[in-house]
Order: structure tokens, then sequence, then C-alpha cells
């Protein structure tokens, strides 16, 4: 255990920390950076007198549950986690479940590209973050609850909308592939996670097409780089997609373009206006 390393691994990452990102007021009497001692030890459920020593480089060694808590007070990322393990002496052991927490700049990233639809998707396929125009082109991801925000399960089990499979994109049955193939990889990273043990055991029982998929024990996935999504109001819109890896919390960002001065450009365009509205619906 290299408590002093750990000591000031602890002070740098709670003073980056900023009350506004945990819910907490900043109010007018804050005499330094981040959050307070005492705030750390609530968060991470310890005596503040005990997460004091241990900034203090003269607490005894933290168990492998206090670091846990620890790393979830202070928003670590897997990466911080595994750190802070190691210079508390602990080798870290298998990682918790898919993180749903997307990054502010990833939040901001998808409000400033207005003619495209974007979103985060986590390492089970739930939609964690989107854009405007992504909720206009897929769906109202607003009005739905986390289970109806997971695509795989969207895919072998429906509701399916307007009797079409999956937003009526062209390559239904090849991302049904790959779903199931980066779901594979998912589980193998977390096997002790109930939530995705949940989910693989549901499309186990649920769908006679996963469970095939599934035996198949493939992990390779081919990505697919352009799909058509069939719109109830504004037709077929044809789209390049582009995924971007965050790595440190295993999420993917989900990119769709349309070709410039394309139908399916202005499509997309139109789309920003009319956001989530139903124009094929009779008023």
């Amino acid at each position: 255990m290299n408590r002093r390393e750990l000591a000031d691994f602890l002070r740098n990452r709670r003073e980056r920390l900023a009350p506004a990102d945990i819910g907490l007021p900043v109010g007018p009497r804050r005499r330094t950076p981040g959050l307070r001692r005492e705030e750390v030890a609530q968060l991470a459920y310890i005596s503040t007198e005990y997460y004091t020593r241990l900034e203090q480089a003269r607490a005894p060694h933290p168990s492998r549950e206090v670091l846990a808590q620890l790393a979830r007070a202070l928003r670590l990322s897997d990466t911080e986690r595994d750190h802070l393990h190691h210079l508390a002496g602990t080798p870290p052991g298998p990682r918790p479940g898919p993180s749903r927490e997307v990054r502010q700049s990833i939040v901001d990233l998808l409000d400033r590209l207005p003619v495209s639809a974007a979103l985060v998707m986590s390492a089970t396929y739930e939609i964690i973050a989107w854009n405007a125009l992504a909720a206009a082109l897929m769906e109202d991801f607003s009005v739905l609850g986390r289970r109806d925000r997971n695509l795989v399960r969207r895919a072998f089990l429906g509701p399916y909308q307007d009797g079409g499979r999956l937003y009526g994109v062209s390559d239904a049955e090849e991302f049904s592939r790959t779903a199931v193939h980066h779901l594979r990889a998912t589980a193998a990273r977390y096997p002790e996670d109930p939530e995705v043990r949940s989910l693989v055991a549901e499309l186990l029982d649920g769908s006679e097409e996963f469970a095939r998929l599934w035996a198949d024990h493939e992990v390779t996935a081919r990505p697919t780089l352009c799909k058509t999504f069939e719109h109830p109001a504004v037709g077929p819109v044809a789209v390049n997609c582009d995924i971007l890896d965050i790595t440190d919390r295993d999420q993917r960002v989900v990119i769709y373009t349309a070709a410039p001065g394309s139908p399916s450009e202005e499509a997309l365009r139109l789309l920003s206006v009319i956001g989530t509205q139903r124009m094929d619906v009779p008023g």
C-alpha cells in the first residue's frame, strides 16, 4: 500500500469534483476547491475521520468494499478505479456493471450535431443519451423506460413500431447478429453483473433467434457503414453510420449522417424541424 500516493490521488480527485456534479449547491462559504472531505465520506458511506486519515496517509489498509465505495463517490472512470486499487495494494477485482453515466462533454457533443442523429449506447445496447434528431429519426426515448430503451431487447422481443422491426432499418438481421456478438463479449467482461445476466437470460428464454445466435459463440462483429431507416413521416432515410468508442466507460457514440445534398439530408433537415411529431397520424 502506497499511503502517500493514495492520499494525494484521493485529494486530487476530490478537488476536481464540483458540488454541482453530485447535486449539491455551491454555496458562498466554500474555501477549498471541489468537495469537502465530509461530503466524500458521506457519499462513500464511511466515517469522515477515516476518510481524513486516508488523505493524511495515516489510515490502515482500506477494504475492497471501501475502495469500491470511494470509486463511486469520486465518480472515477474504470481506469482510475483500477489505479486506486493498485495504490491501496489491492488488485482490482472484476469490474462492476456497465457504466450508464455519460460525461457532460459527450452530451454537449451530441447537441452540437444539429444535422446528425447521434446517441450513446452502453455496453448492453441501452440508449443512455441522444440528441433531438436521433429522437425524431428513431423514437422519443425520453418517454420510454429503461427496458424499452435497450435496442437488443427491442430487436428480439419488441415491441415493434407499426409492425416493422426496429425502426424499419434495412440491416435489421445484421444488427441483430452484431448485437449478440457484442453482448456475449459484454457478458464476459461483467460476469457477476446481475443486470447483464438477467438480460441474457430474458433473451435466451424469449427469442429462439437470439438463442440460436448466442449458441454460435461469436464475438467478432462487422461494423455497419450505412443503413436506411424507413420513417413514417418522411420516408426512407439513408445514412452513414460512424461509431466512436468511449473506452474508459465502455460506451459507444453512434452518429448517423446523410450524404450532402441528398434527399436523405433534406429528410433529416425536415425531421430537425418537426421533431418527434407524427405527421402521418390524422389530427
